[in-house]
Order: structure tokens, then sequence, then C-alpha cells
């Protein structure tokens, strides 16, 4: 979409009344990128699944994040983490309208209020050389 062309950053300002939540995984006997993890996440009667990938896109970068929509829920019933290791790790009663760093063992290290109200970027040198702008 931009070879040789200024990077492109495309901001959703839509209201919505929906939740969401994030999780970012860090592996300590599985790679550190958690690439291979799979969380599971109940809330309310929605069930949903994702798997942490890397290197399905074409010049660009996956998010290592896991994202998953709520819809009209506040909070999961239950998450389940499965490490690539071979660990599973479950957890129960956790608010959405937050991103999760979840570690390998160790279990939730940090909680961060997930917020539509800032937008936090940065171009290195090797992509933005031409121009970069953010409005």
């Amino acid at each position: 979409m931009n070879v040789g062309e200024p990077p492109t950053l495309l901001l959703n300002r839509t209201e919505s009344s929906n939740h969401a939540v994030l999780f970012k995984l860090v592996g300590s006997k599985s790679n550190k990128a958690a690439i291979g993890a799979r969380v599971t996440v109940t809330a309310g009667d929605l069930t949903q699944f994702r798997e942490v990938r890397a290197g399905t896109s074409y010049l660009s970068q996956n998010d290592l994040r896991l994202h998953f929509g709520l819809g009209a829920q506040t909070s999961m019933n239950a998450v389940e983490v499965a490490w690539p290791s071979g660990i599973k790790e479950r957890y129960s009663d956790l608010p959405g309208d937050t991103i999760y760093t979840i570690v390998e063992g160790t279990g939730v290290t940090e909680k961060t209020p997930l917020s539509g109200q800032s937008v936090a970027a940065s171009a290195s040198p090797s992509v933005a050389k031409k121009a970069a702008s953010i409005k």
C-alpha cells in the first residue's frame, strides 16, 4: 500500500457503546513473543478464540496483542491462555475495556485502561524517509 510512499495511519473516531479487551502475552518457558499462544475468551454467551501470529502480513507487521470485541458485555466470565509450552492458565471475572499483560507462569502483571482518546504512534527513519504526519 505504501511502498516508496509516506506511511499512512488510520484512526477510527466512531463513537461506540461496545466494549473490548486486549491481551499482551509474554512467554517465559515459551518464546518471549508468545507466538503460537492461544487465548479463548467467554463473555456472557459469546466465546471467541485468537492465536498470537507473526509473519502473515506483506510488507507490514502484525500486532502481537490479541483484540477481542465484547459487544455489550462489560466483563469476561472466563479467559483461558494455552501457551506453546503446554501450560494452560485460566482467569475469571476480568473486567473489559482493559489491556492486560499476562506473563507465562506469573499471571496478569499489568492492567491498562483501554481508552480511545489517545493515539501513540512512531515511525523509524527507515520507513519515514519522505514524510510522516498524524492529524
